[in-house]
């Protein structure tokens, strides 16, 4: 066999070859978890302990302990850090930073104390003054999307899903073969 000459095994082998090459630059990313093309770096520790307090506060209140535990026993704050760190934008990250130190700066300015020690009613009347645009620096959209982070947080928590909710991960059988009675609809 000449060295011009090709078999379908050497053809197979380039392509492979050819094909694993472009792989390279992606799995090399991939194995480096401190930079990403999108630039997003994760950082463990995301809050002071004073925003750290406050994040416990504010999520215990959207989610609160009643006859199932809430956001603080199913472990919503840290998953909000990991979640800000690993996750979000380092802009992102800031504007929601941002978000926590106006609400704590507003709750120290109208109500005279921090948000984590007032009383349940004051902090829900806080949390309502950010629900209605009314805390400066910490519009609706911060609103949201701590609202957001709670609910996700805590119904993606082992808590959310076997006690605040029923799990069932296969609902029933397969029976293809069900005899059905009753009404019918047709599209």
């Amino acid at each position: 066999m000449d060295h011009l000459s090709m078999n379908r095994r050497m053809a197979l082998g380039a392509i492979a070859g050819a094909f694993g090459m472009t792989l390279i630059p992606a799995l090399a990313r991939a194995a480096d978890p401190t930079t990403s093309e999108l630039g997003f770096k994760p950082v463990k520790n995301v809050f002071t302990p004073a925003q750290r307090a406050f994040v416990a506060a504010y999520s215990e209140r959207i989610v609160p302990t009643t006859d199932t535990p809430g956001a603080i026993a199913a472990g919503v704050p840290s998953y909000i850090e990991m979640m800000l760190g690993d996750w979000f934008t380092g802009t992102e990250r800031a504007d929601f930073i941002k978000g926590i130190d106006a609400v704590e700066a507003h709750a120290k300015t109208t109500r005279k104390k921090s948000f984590v020690k007032l009383k349940p009613a004051l902090q829900d009347e806080v949390i309502t003054e950010v629900m209605n645009g009314k805390v400066p620096g910490a519009g609706t959209d911060f609103f949201y999307a701590s609202r957001q982070l709670v609910v996700s947080g805590y119904y993606s928590s082992e808590i959310g899903m076997t006690v605040e909710r029923v799990y069932l991960p296969v609902p029933g059988r397969y029976d293809g073969d069900y005899k059905y009675e009753g009404r019918v609809f047709n599209g």
